[in-house]
């Protein structure tokens, strides 16, 4: 299990006895890597105390902050069980939620993603996240659940393949586990109220909103290319129109008379419109470029659909 830390030295000695205890008591063995993001409180020096306390945790500091995506890409390249859970410091996702993802698990699931039925997070949040993820599943490869998850589950396997084959980059960990397949099971679940004050501003959400669309969404190449060639023949065609006026018409359209630089502003925009097109066209390729830098696997096979 990895457990994402930042500016959580308050809350680690409640929440870690609190999972460890209920793990035991659902006989569900477990590592607890703590991953400290960079806090500059003594969010380390508990988790170390922690760690010297009970031989299932293991603490981990980042070198500076990174975010939490990154957080959780470091987790999973330490992790050494069949499986792997991603839980936040302040228990927003419910240790039930967590149990019940297990047992998926252990039914043959391999990637169990939890997702909020509702958000109550205030207007402010609310809206926003709302609109982020209607836009990313009109204009993007991924479906996401309509209100946005919290954490995941995923199997050995898929771990191995996030290690090897996913940047940690300017993307988002459970956009890509929709992007690999494997059937994700939902787990629906109302999110409880925490008392603790949120460290995710507004600037790293719009980071992580910027990434996350432009890294699964051609959808703006495509607006370029479309604009520029539908601007270019516009443009041709309005060029032949009054071309057409003048040697036959007495420069006039309609009865109104057409100035001269209005063959001038004509052609500037048809030419615009060319320009627009060639660098959509040169993005479309820089695009793929880009796809191949990224090294998502380019297909899957599962290893329980194999022969033995």
């Amino acid at each position: 299990m990895i457990l994402l830390s930042y500016q959580s030295e308050q809350q680690l000695p409640k929440v870690v006895p609190e999972i460890l205890d209920r793990m035991a008591h659902e006989q569900i063995p477990l590592e607890l890597l703590i991953m400290d993001d960079g806090s500059t409180d003594g969010s380390f020096l508990a988790a170390k105390s922690l760690e010297r306390q009970f031989p299932e945790v293991f603490a981990h500091r980042l070198s500076r902050n990174y975010g939490s995506t990154a957080n959780a890409f470091a987790g999973l390249s330490l992790v050494t069980g069949e499986c792997a859970a991603l839980v936040s410091d302040d228990l927003q996702t419910p240790l039930d939620v967590l149990v019940s993802m297990y047992r998926r698990w252990q039914e043959g699931a391999r990637i169990i993603v939890p997702y909020r039925v509702t958000r109550q997070d205030g207007w402010r949040t609310d809206v926003p996240a709302n609109w982020y993820y209607r836009i990313m599943n009109a204009f993007s490869e991924a479906k996401l659940p309509r209100i946005g998850t919290d954490g995941w589950l995923i199997d050995r396997e898929v771990i191995d393949i996030v290690n090897t084959r996913i940047s940690p980059r300017n993307t988002k960990l459970s956009l890509e586990l929709f992007l690999l397949g494997y059937d994700p099971v939902l787990i629906p679940f109302e999110r409880p109220a925490v008392d603790s004050v949120s460290r995710w501003t507004w600037r790293k959400k719009f980071k992580l909103a910027m990434d996350t669309f432009f890294s699964v969404s051609t959808f703006p190449i495509k607006v370029m290319s479309g604009l520029g060639l539908i601007t270019f023949m516009f443009c041709l065609a309005l060029t032949l129109v009054l071309a057409a006026t003048k040697l036959f018409f007495d420069n006039s359209l309609f009865g109104f008379p057409i100035p001269g630089w209005t063959t001038i502003m004509v052609l500037l925009t048809m030419f615009n419109g060319i320009i627009l097109f060639s660098i959509g066209i040169v993005a479309e390729y820089i695009w793929r470029i880009y796809e191949e830098v990224k090294g998502r696997p380019g297909f899957i096979i599962r290893q329980d659909d194999q022969t033995k």
